[in-house]
């Protein structure tokens, strides 16, 4: 089944009620999971660091990253109760960390899984320190190289099975080579195919990149999606994606950097219900009648029967026979076996040969 991670992210706006809410939503519209983002900004960002063009686009242009990131933190305070309610509506609660002090707050919660962002595919010290958490890593892989992935997979692969930190890189990739650091990452790692812009223009989404992933690394792979619309997402999942990870939001005029590509409630529900129509949809690949067609097949197939009287004894020839809709008796591929034989009985026209 595949899994849908709602990414509530930083479409709070800094509003524990809103921050509620975004919880209550993604349960309403049956997703599996609701995703937060876990930062200090101080920690996360330098006053220099400009924001992203789709950032400035969509808040004060004037304002610095920092300044940005400081309105969007999700309080520690919140996380706990965020999770309690979370789990009383049947849906699971998690949280990106950004840096190693969120991620280790995040480890006093003991979330099922982490999510590692498409930012972070580069910080080797943060990978390692997810992966010695020990529990499943989904990792997305927007603005990264091919080379870029295999190598973050070789820190992670280390630290699923290595208690301390490499000497070098090339510890890291010695031990990338071994059939442990294989089976590390193949029980527990997910890569998503993601295109790092908000919203993402139709001719950047590269759905086709998923059977690359798939290609180059053998592992699950999912998608994350920032298109404007479910079209893409519900079309990854017939590529095969395991995970559908998407933003949402109360009211896509809301100010912030990403509420514009993110969903609002009821198209998030339509999107999973999409998503659920297709699993079904996929089958299992076996060809053969459904059960509701059996019916359909006894009125639609057409039958043998004989198009003018014919006499017991008399040789059938093919201008005897015709075809059409009965209900019952011979179909038409054993009209060959039928010419040449001998009719056992008299028939009328009309009548199906026994």
């Amino acid at each position: 089944m595949v899994r849908v991670i709602a990414e509530a992210g930083v479409n709070h706006n800094g509003d524990r009620e809103m921050a509620f809410d975004l919880v209550r939503v993604a349960a309403e519209a049956g997703a599996d999971a609701v995703k937060f983002q876990t930062f200090n900004a101080d920690r996360l960002a330098a006053m220099s660091a400009p924001k992203a063009s789709y950032q400035r686009q969509t808040t004060d242009a004037l304002e610095s990253q920092l300044e940005m990131l400081k309105r969007l933190e999700l309080p520690e305070s919140w996380h706990g109760e965020l999770q309690s309610y979370a789990d009383s509506l049947g849906i699971v609660f998690i949280s990106t960390a950004f840096d190693t002090q969120s991620l280790g707050f995040l480890q006093s919660l003991d979330l099922p899984f982490y999510k590692v962002p498409s930012g972070e595919i580069t910080n080797g010290p943060l990978l390692l320190e997810f992966a010695r958490t020990g529990k499943e890593l989904i990792i997305s892989t927007g603005m990264s190289t091919l080379a870029e992935i295999e190598q973050a997979l070789a820190v992670v692969a280390f630290g699923y099975c290595r208690d301390q930190a490499p000497n070098s890189l090339e510890e890291v990739w010695r031990f990338w080579s071994t059939a442990d650091a294989r089976n590390a990452i193949e029980q527990k790692v997910t890569l998503l195919h993601c295109t790092s812009q908000y919203p993402t223009p139709m001719r950047e989404v590269n759905l086709k990149a998923m059977d690359t992933l798939v290609g180059a690394f053998g592992l699950p792979v999912g998608y994350s999606d920032h298109t404007q619309g479910i079209a893409v997402p519900v079309a990854a999942v017939a590529r095969g994606a395991v995970v559908i990870e998407k933003h949402f939001t109360l009211d896509r005029n809301l100010p912030g950097p990403d509420h514009r590509a993110s969903l609002e409630p009821d198209e998030l529900a339509t999107m999973i219900r999409q998503i659920r129509d297709l699993e079904e949809a996929m089958g299992n690949g076996g060809k053969r009648p459904q059960p509701s067609e059996w019916d359909t097949r006894q009125a639609a197939r057409q039958q043998i029967l004989f198009s003018r009287p014919v006499k017991k004894g008399e040789v059938i020839t093919q201008e005897a026979l015709t075809t059409a809709r009965c209900g019952r008796g011979i179909s038409p591929m054993g009209i060959w076996d039928l010419i040449g034989s001998t009719a056992a009985r008299d028939y009328e026209a009309g009548e199906v040969p026994e």
